[in-house]
C-alpha cells in the first residue's frame, strides 16, 4: 500500500472515531490539534491495527505526533522492519 494510502485510511479512521469529518492532512498532530482523549486514539490504534492487520507497539504511539509520522511506522511495521 503506498505512503499516501495509508495517510487516506488514517484520515478515514481518525474522521471515524471523530464521528466528525475535520481537515487533516499529513503535519496534523492527532492528540494536540485534534484533542483526542486516551479512549479515541485507542480506538484508532484498533482500527488501524485491524485495516492493516499489523500490532502497533504502545510505545511508538506514544511516540508519533503527526498523520505522517503514524503512516510511516505503519509503513515499517508493514515490511516487518523492527521501527
Amino acid at each position: 500500500m503506498a505512503d499516501i494510502d495509508i495517510e487516506a485510511v488514517i484520515v478515514r479512521e481518525l474522521n471515524s472515531v471523530l464521528n466528525d469529518t475535520v481537515e487533516i492532512n499529513s503535519d496534523t498532530n492527532i492528540v494536540r490539534e485534534l484533542n483526542l482523549p486516551s479512549l479515541a486514539v485507542m480506538d484508532l490504534v484498533m482500527a488501524l491495527e485491524d485495516d492493516f492487520d499489523i500490532s502497533i507497539p504502545l510505545d511508538r504511539i506514544a511516540e508519533t505526533e503527526t498523520v505522517k509520522e503514524l503512516a510511516d511506522l505503519i509503513l515499517y511495521l508493514q515490511a516487518g522492519v523492527e521501527a
